[in-house]
Order: C-alpha cells, then structure tokens, then sequence
C-alpha cells in the first residue's frame, strides 16, 4: 500500500516538474518580463539572480563584431540599473561573450569590450563601479550551440549575474 502511494506521489512529482509557465520560460532564456513568480515557494526572493531574470531581464544582445549596446539592451540596462539602484547590497559580474567566429583572443577582447560597454550604462544609471565586475568568456561559453546566425546572435552577448 505504501510503495503505491509513494509510487503516485513520485509520478505527480515527475508531471509537475514537466509543467512550463512564462515565468519559468523568462528564467532560461534569461528575457525577464512581468511575471515575478518563480520556484518551489511560489515567488522569487527579491534582490536574487532569479529576481533579475524574471523581472528585468539578465542580458543584451549585440550585432556582429560590435560592443555598441542599441534600443532593446539600453532599456534592458536601464531597468537593471533600476533594479540594482533598488538592492543596493547587491553586487554584479557583466559576462561578454562572442559567438564562434573569430580566434580567441579576438573574441575575448570582443566580450571585454561587451562586459564594459554594459558596466558603462549601469554606472550612467547610478549604479556604483565597485558593486560591478567584468568578465569576458569570449566564444568559451556559448548559450546556444550551432554554427548559423540564430545560433550566433543568441551568443553574441553581455549577462549581468548576481554575485
């Protein structure tokens, strides 16, 4: 009789954790949105990774060889700024990253120069420089694996992440 209901139990495990709502899809793909309501308990704790994502939005995208932050990611680096203006004991790497093309060390100063051009427009946002810290992983940590353009523009890149 036990080993049934653990059995059940198991199974309503498995299906629920098959199940996908906007919020969970905003946290992979790290778009951010309205939504705020993530995880086992229901909501996300503020000022966390999670609250970034599901809120505001963790990155920006980039044109092909360009550090220059257009439209789109200045808004999103705005709400950023907001955010970590809201949580001030929240401390933040920017990661800039590249997409395959290119050799190595291009790519790292690539992303170098992602990472800073995001940290700038942080700094313009009232964020202080010593919360921020940059990084780049260049063509090192694709978020999409593939040799074509959507592949290459999902990879083209700056992440702000909660230290």
């Amino acid at each position: 009789m036990n080993v049934k209901i653990l059995g059940a139990l198991g199974a309503l495990a498995l299906l629920s954790a098959c199940s996908s709502d906007e919020a969970s899809n905003a946290a992979a793909t790290g778009a951010g949105g309205s939504g705020g309501v993530v995880g086992a308990a229901g909501s996300v704790r503020p000022g966390s990774q999670e609250d970034l994502v599901a809120n505001v939005g963790d990155r920006v995208f980039f044109e092909t060889d360009s550090s220059q932050v257009q439209g789109e990611g200045r808004g999103t680096l705005q709400r950023q700024a907001g955010w970590l203006n809201r949580y001030p004991q929240v401390q933040v790497y920017v990661e800039g990253h590249a997409d395959e093309r290119g050799t190595r060390e291009y790519n790292l100063a690539l992303g170098q120069r992602r990472a800073n051009s995001a940290r700038d427009l942080l700094v313009a946002g009232g964020v202080s420089s010593q919360r921020i810290q940059t990084i780049s992983y260049g063509k090192d940590r694709p978020a999409a694996l593939g040799s074509d353009e959507s592949a290459w523009a999902q990879n083209r890149r700056a992440v702000t992440t909660v230290r």
